[in-house]
């Protein structure tokens, strides 16, 4: 899904790295504070609305044209023809057999598509973009250098000192639509008290040139400041896919319960839609996303692509373990303690204790379900009786 090149701007790093006790994140967040001195603490002031998280490393696209909107929505898995002005909504790319590709962000100011990406995936998106252009009245610039990303949980985005960049007259203010089921979405998590209702996040596009600024207010205490670290304990906690890390090249949106904002069920057709519609309606996705609560006795905590395993028994013999799948993201949490998303096999019932191996270790953990077993076969097609071949009689 994703490439190795590094956008100058986050090659270049962050001023907000200049802060006291600023850490710098690895990975495909090089270039942004992974923290600054108090991960647990940064999380609290997330969900009290008074810090901001720099993701100033994102890539931002933006699609021009009166012809950008219709164009946009005959290839991705959402309905975006009828978005407004400020209007925030996501949309997948996948491949011809519904693979995804692509997670976008999108936000749309009347004028221009604003497309909030991930550093590594911009290239290869830019690209695919330019060329599925033909004759059509749009035009794709890349503004990372111009524009960075601040992320914050806070009510009233306003009400922080971000001054959100407003190029064609609305500021580009990114709401994530997680926090619902989206129109036309569906969402497989059986939980009524679903995790994401509390997951209030807003993406605010701010000029570059705005961020030593940004960082002179955190120093000065007008606002606060909370890490990558902070924002993906919380994220994974509400059950939140990030396609970077928790899919990979056989991902359909399914397995990730992505259909919940990112898949508009009953628009007309796009690539991969078949692939949707026929596991959606007929079959089950091969996989399915769990949230892991993960025993901290031996202080390790997995890292992305570590093994995930499962006992299979069998009678009047000792259990075997077999590999049923792989972490995708993992964190502390300042409530739930060690906590990891993982991709698994469908089949594996939900009350299995699970085994995450990491660093030579086995670290037992137990499931929460998000996508059940069950996901998928939703239509009530009527089953015909077999005919067998009939024997005439005397």
């Amino acid at each position: 899904m994703t490439t190795t090149a590094e956008p100058l701007a986050a090659a270049a790093g962050s001023p907000l790295l200049e802060l006291d006790g600023a850490v710098q994140a690895d990975g495909i967040d090089v270039g942004v504070a992974a923290h600054y001195g108090s991960p647990n603490t940064e999380q609290r002031k997330l969900l009290a609305g008074t810090a901001i998280v720099d993701l100033s490393h994102r890539g931002v696209l933006s699609i021009a044209g009166p012809d950008r909107l219709t164009w946009l929505n005959s290839m991705s898995s959402q309905e975006l023809r009828g978005l407004t002005p400020g209007q925030s909504t996501e949309t997948l790319l996948l491949d011809p057999a519904g693979h995804l590709e692509y997670a976008i962000a999108l936000i749309d100011d009347g004028v221009e598509s604003w497309l909030l990406v991930e550093a590594a995936e911009l290239p290869g998106l830019q690209a695919w973009l330019d060329r599925m252009r033909f004759t059509l009245r749009v035009q794709v610039v890349d503004h990372t250098l111009a524009y960075a990303t601040i992320g914050t949980m806070a009510a009233d985005p306003a009400a922080l000192p971000l001054g959100p960049a407003s190029p064609n007259g609305v500021p580009v203010v990114w709401h994530d639509p997680w926090s619902e089921v989206a129109p036309g979405g569906w969402q497989y998590a059986a939980d009524t008290d679903h995790p994401g209702a509390a997951w209030h996040w807003t993406e605010v596009l701010i000029p570059r040139s705005a961020l030593p600024a940004l960082r002179d207010a955190i120093a000065a205490g007008t606002v606060q400041a909370a890490g990558l670290l902070a924002l993906e304990a919380l994220r994974i906690a509400a059950w939140r896919p990030r396609g970077a890390l928790d899919a990979d090249e056989r991902t359909i949106p399914h397995e990730l319960d992505w259909l919940r904002s990112a898949v508009h069920l009953n628009k007309g057709c796009y690539r991969g839609q078949e692939t949707v519609a026929k596991v959606h309606n007929l079959g089950h996705p091969p996989r399915r996303l769990v949230l892991l609560h993960l025993d901290g006795s031996d202080s390790v905590l997995p890292a992305h692509g570590d093994e995930v395993q499962g006992d299979r028994f069998v009678a009047n013999a000792a259990p075997e373990r077999r590999t049923v799948g792989a972490i995708t993201s993992s964190a502390i949490h300042y409530e739930l303690g060690p906590i990891a998303l993982a991709v698994i096999k469908r089949t594996v019932p939900g009350t299995v204790t699970l085994h995450v191996l990491s660093q030579g270790l086995s670290i037992t953990a137990s499931q929460e379900v998000i996508v059940p077993e069950s996901a998928g076969s939703v239509a009530e097609i009527p089953r015909l009786p077999r005919l067998g071949v009939r024997v005439p009689r005397g």
